[in-house]
């Protein structure tokens, strides 16, 4: 009865740490203006231009995510826990042991990913004019915007028309 108590009392603080990594989530940004900052590329100074979405595509790049060590402590409690779940005697010391370098190794990796910018470097939004021509925008979030929506643009500024 005690090894069972154990055993169950290991899985369920495996599953509360693990929840609590899950917690460490980065939220998703909300982007609920309609106005979006211009980018890299200037647009000209005088008046208002009109014209479609052309396209919209992701930028490559992003930098690496900053870890503060916490995600791994998490792992390796997480990852000693279930590695002390498996074998017994010397067995169970070595399957606790690779528990926590595995556990580790991975909630540092989760941390890193959810801290990190590795996704899109940006957006792209490609804008045919209506008196012809076309005007490229960089800009960290297309927001709503989607192909085919009108817009107008007033000194860099994107809107929809």
């Amino acid at each position: 009865m005690t090894a069972t108590f154990v055993r169950r009392a290991g899985i369920a603080a495996s599953v509360i740490l693990v929840a609590g990594l899950t917690a460490c989530a980065a939220p998703q940004p909300h982007y609920g203006d309609r106005t979006y900052q211009q980018g890299a590329y200037t647009a000209p100074a005088h008046g208002t231009e009109y014209g479609r979405v052309a396209n919209i595509y992701a930028l490559q790049g992003g930098r690496s995510g900053n870890t503060s060590g916490a995600g791994a402590v998490l792992g390796a409690v997480v990852g000693g826990v279930l590695g002390h779940q498996i074998g017994g005697g010397s067995g169970r010391a070595a399957a606790t042991g690779v528990g926590v370098i595995g556990g580790a190794l991975a909630g540092n990796a989760i941390e890193a990913r959810n801290n990190s910018n590795n996704g899109p470097g940006g957006y792209r939004i490609v804008i045919a004019l209506d008196r012809g021509g076309q005007r490229d925008y960089d800009v960290s979030s297309p927001g709503d915007l989607r192909v085919g929506d009108r817009v107008t643009v007033t000194n860099g500024q994107i809107a929809r028309y």
